[in-house]
């Protein structure tokens, strides 16, 4: 069995050393997984634990599709001893660059919840048809965040043994809700995110309390919308290292 992270070893993990030690690779280190969900195209990126598997993170992307920035938090996560696998929400070769078109790929899902569960559960299918072992959480990022949040309140939120979101959308549906038999949500966000509102989490932590969910909430002062992502003019290290432990401590717990 893989050991369970010490405190200190999760203080010495974070995003920047990863990027630092691996600055010379030219390719992420795990492999593209094709796969096919009623009869539509997709294409996934399987990360695997070297050794034994404490478990499996499956990783939502953001609105831009499945790139090499889920590609690196899944390669992160495979070698702290968890198979890692982003799935593809958006179709083979779909990978929108305008924002028009990210707007209307994220609409076309939010539009249709039970096509965005069920590719979700589909990419999860895929992970275990590969190997992928153990308990699963589920993380994503930005619009990757509101699909966890999604399968959270789903009837399959009880096959899941943690959720993660950063910076994530947060409204729930007309008619939908949590329970108090769901596993733990962590929510991370900035504090200076203009997109997703402070008043937005305190809706969101009133909801999961009166439900009786466990959750955690960690806000980080001065932090943009989209905090993690790496190279970008909102990246935001602490934010990033501060949020990746809580995620890190949240895996201790569950897998």
């Amino acid at each position: 069995m893989t050991p369970r992270l010490t405190p200190l070893a999760l203080a010495l993990i974070t995003p920047l050393t990863f990027l630092m030690s691996h600055a010379q690779a030219d390719q992420p280190g795990g492999q593209e997984i094709d796969y096919a969900v009623d009869g539509e195209a997709f294409a996934g990126y399987l990360a695997s634990a070297p050794d034994e598997s404490r478990g499996t993170v499956l990783i939502v992307h953001d609105w831009d599709g499945l790139t090499d920035y889920e590609r690196r938090r899944a390669d992160m996560l495979a070698e702290l001893g968890v198979d890692a696998f982003a799935i593809d929400l958006y179709g083979q070769g779909n990978r929108p660059v305008e924002t028009d078109a990210k707007k209307a790929e994220t609409a076309r899902l939010y539009e249709d919840r039970e096509r965005m569960r069920r590719l979700t559960l589909a990419g999860l299918e895929e992970a275990r048809a590969q190997g992928a072992a153990g308990p699963v959480v589920v993380m994503g990022y930005c619009f990757g965040g509101a699909v966890v949040l999604e399968l959270a309140r789903s009837d399959a939120a009880g096959e899941m043994a943690g959720f993660a979101t950063f910076h994530g959308g947060l409204a729930t549906p007309e008619g939908q809700g949590y329970r108090a038999d769901t596993a733990p949500i962590l929510v991370a966000h900035g504090g200076a995110d203009a997109s997703i509102s402070l008043d937005d989490v305190a809706s969101l932590g009133q909801e999961l309390e009166a439900a009786g969910t466990p959750y955690e909430i960690e806000i980080y002062s001065g932090a943009p919308h989209a905090f993690t992502v790496f190279g970008s003019e909102r990246y935001q290290a602490r934010a990033d290292e501060k949020s990746w432990a809580a995620f890190l401590g949240l895996l201790d717990e569950v897998l």
